[in-house]
């Protein structure tokens, strides 16, 4: 999936303006690949190849993952983004349903299982 077409995928599932929609969603790609094993972000990367470039300068080398309670993740999203907590949750929520749209079943399942099992509520949230 290109960045536009994520994006266009996040706004279908949120109120936020065009440029929120597109801090928010780099944003959570970036917040994921800093929380995933190194071959789990280089396989995300891969699947998006107009930000691949961008995320694979963001990841961390390590072959761990290191995930980051939602809690956290929210606010940090928030910081970075301008967004209240609300809609950063919102906008993240929006992220992962796009992703588990584009990604295929397997992809996705290995991007889920590496994040804390709240993560999931943020994806059932928005539909």
């Amino acid at each position: 999936m290109d960045q536009k077409g994520l994006v266009r995928a996040v706004a279908v599932r949120t109120r936020l303006s065009r440029e929120e929609l597109a801090d928010i969603t780099r944003a959570v790609l970036e917040g994921l690949v800093g929380q995933l094993s190194e071959g789990e972000a280089r396989r995300l990367a891969a699947n998006l190849p107009d930000l691949g470039e961008q995320l694979r300068a963001r990841r961390r080398r390590r072959k761990e993952a290191r995930p980051v309670r939602i809690h956290d993740f929210i606010r940090q999203l928030s910081e970075r983004t301008g967004l209240t907590d609300e809609d950063a949750r919102a906008g993240a929520g929006a992220v992962l349903a796009a992703l588990r749209e584009a990604l295929s079943e397997e992809e996705y399942r290995h991007l889920i299982e590496q994040l804390p099992a709240e993560y999931t509520g943020l994806v059932e949230a928005v539909g």
